[in-house]
């Protein structure tokens, strides 16, 4: 009886200082700001577009001012895109998008780098990764299936119901690797 009673009271205070250091556990190093808490291609058939998305999960209070700066490699080739976006103080998370991309490759790894900036644009942060996506850019239409705020059908497309024109997308892709 007297031995049920400390077992139970073991557990009992071996949980309670379990959670304790878990409440007490520091959120990030000391050069750690956010963490990459996601990250896809997001195609959208309907307007005929693939963007990268990019998701970062804060892991200390987020200061006034501070700026995410994404460098995105190019799938068409060519110079990185670089989209700058504020980071809001009161935001849970950050997501940063590319404008609409051309030439994705199916399973291709493409390089992403993000700094966190403060307010005098001083670097806090510097994230690295890699992106590939699970489908092809050929899997979209080669223009938007429909337009206007009626979402009409695109005109362009008239006789070609798969939104797949003769031309293609007018764009010319490095080889694949």
């Amino acid at each position: 009886m007297v031995e049920r009673r400390f077992l139970r009271t073991a557990f009992a205070l071996s949980a309670l200082a379990f959670l304790a250091l878990a409440g007490c556990r520091e959120s990030g190093s000391e050069g750690e700001h956010f963490e990459l808490s996601g990250r896809l291609f997001v195609f959208n058939y309907r307007v005929a577009t693939v963007q990268y998305l990019v998701t970062l999960r804060p892991l200390k209070p987020i200061g006034e001012g501070e700026v995410a700066v994404a460098t995105f490699e190019n799938p068409a080739g060519g110079e990185a895109i670089v989209v700058r976006q504020k980071i809001w103080p009161l935001n849970d998370k950050v997501t940063i998008n590319s404008p609409p991309l051309e030439c994705v490759v199916k399973d291709k790894p493409y390089k992403v780098s993000i700094r966190i900036e403060d307010a005098k644009g001083e670097l806090m942060q510097a994230l690295e990764t890699t992106m590939a996506s699970s489908q092809d850019q050929s899997v979209l239409p080669d223009k938007p299936l429909v337009v206007g705020p009626f979402y009409d059908p695109n005109p362009e497309l008239k006789g070609h119901p798969d939104g797949h024109l003769p031309e293609g997308r007018g764009v010319t892709c490095p080889p694949a690797a």
